[in-house]
């Protein structure tokens, strides 16, 4: 494992981070079983920096890591988590969310501690009118709190202005090849990093974008590359590639992709890609630009919609039908957003059009009109009728079960 420093903090952090937002499941829930045993295992190996978050998991991430720290393993990593604001109303809501965490956390002191999902001035200002600044000094001064940061998903124009208005520590952006100049944006990785913040990437694969099955007009370009190398790890060496860059954070739930990424991160030096692969690298962004309808990276923060539409879902569907030119998407959109799984419908023209979704969205995305484009192109005139069908087909089957199980 490679080590890089986080900013003026002094402390040496390994340069694959562990993001604790998409931990595997089952059954709905945590797998927790497995997550402990994918967490120990990264620890052995020499990951040390895990991060969190309120909301992570219906408020379940932060109690499962600190269950599994407390396993004699607290002091040999440091902790990132962060302060919700949309449940910050008063000083008082400060330090009771951050007692909330010590205590899910199991631990007295939380290393790395951000303000959750600024997205420009307005956000930090209403946080100083709330006395967030006494609020993090005093927490600091009793041991609640080590380093003080925050995590952006703005745009470029307000990003060094919240820097430069705070002694920060650290920052969290988002940041891939195919993001180089979206929110704060290489500049912004920059500016920070010249300021003396470390800097943690998070969105690294874009939501799984770059990785797995590639188009095949992608995966020629790849195929094209001197050094084979899974797309996985083109995006990685390409971020871990930036010496200002102290960490990027993966949000690893599969055994073999936590496998790769921590070779990978004992191989991946700061300005180790040639001229020739950054220039391949490019090539993979332009032609990936060209073949995507919606820049969503799936993160969810769009949720939950009001009418009941999974954005992200609907979102990925409508891309992967023409970055893959198949069929296939538009079956998988009937079949996920008609709720046979026994949940509600969930496709895009049951938006209402409330905006709710496009006041969270990190990207900015005009995500109305975009469930306008999806439901358009993917609800033809028979999506209704098939999808009731389905629905009926599955209720009824359901039924069936229900009365041989009885039966026994």
């Amino acid at each position: 494992m490679l080590y890089r420093p986080m900013g003026r903090t002094g402390d040496q952090v390994s340069i694959l981070g562990y993001g604790c937002m998409r931990l595997p499941q089952q059954n709905g829930r945590i797998d927790e079983a497995r997550t402990e045993r994918q967490i120990v295992s990264a620890i052995e190996q020499g990951v040390n920096y895990f991060d969190t978050a309120y909301f992570y998991h219906n408020g379940k991430s932060e109690a499962v890591l600190g269950k599994i720290l407390a396993k004699g393993y607290r002091d040999r990593v440091l902790v990132a988590t962060k302060l919700p604001l949309p449940l910050v109303h008063s000083r008082k809501d400060m330090d009771t969310l951050l007692d909330t965490q010590l205590k899910r956390l199991q631990t007295d002191h939380i290393d790395y501690y951000l303000m959750h999902m600024l997205t420009g001035m307005a956000g930090w200002q209403r946080l100083k009118q709330l006395g967030v600044e006494d609020f993090l000094e005093r927490a600091r001064q009793a041991g609640k709190i080590r380093r003080i940061g925050f995590s952006y998903h703005g745009g470029k124009d307000q990003f060094p202005r919240i820097i430069d208005d705070y002694p920060w520590e650290f920052c969290q952006i988002q940041y891939n090849y195919f993001d180089e100049h979206n929110q704060a944006g290489r500049d912004g990785l920059e500016y920070a990093a010249a300021k003396g913040l470390g800097v943690a990437i998070m969105e690294p694969l874009r939501g799984g974008f770059l990785v797995g099955k590639m188009p095949p007009a992608v995966q020629a370009v790849w195929d094209r590359a001197p050094v084979k190398r899974s797309p996985a790890e083109w995006a990685l060496r390409w971020i871990w590639n930036h010496p200002e860059v102290s960490l990027l954070l993966s949000g690893m739930n599969e055994e073999s992709h936590i496998a790769e990424n921590i070779r990978i991160a004992g191989e991946a030096l700061p300005q180790s890609l040639s001229a020739a692969e950054l220039a391949l690298v490019g090539e993979v962004k332009e032609t990936l630009g060209k073949m995507m309808k919606v820049g969503c990276t799936g993160c969810g923060y769009c949720l939950p919609c009001p009418a009941g539409v999974n954005i992200p879902l609907c979102f990925s569907s409508y891309n992967d039908k023409y970055l893959f030119n198949d069929r296939m998407p538009q079956f998988n959109y009937l079949g996920f957003t008609a709720g046979v799984d026994g949940g509600q419908p969930s496709y895009a023209s049951l938006c209402r059009n409330c905006g709710q979704c496009e006041k969270h969205c990190p990207q900015r995305l005009p995500i109305r009109r975009h469930l306008q484009e999806v439901a358009a192109d993917m609800e033809r005139f028979y999506f209704k009728p098939v999808m009731g069908l389905v629905r009926g087909y599955f209720k009824i089957r359901g039924l069936f079960k229900g009365a041989r199980q009885a039966e026994h």
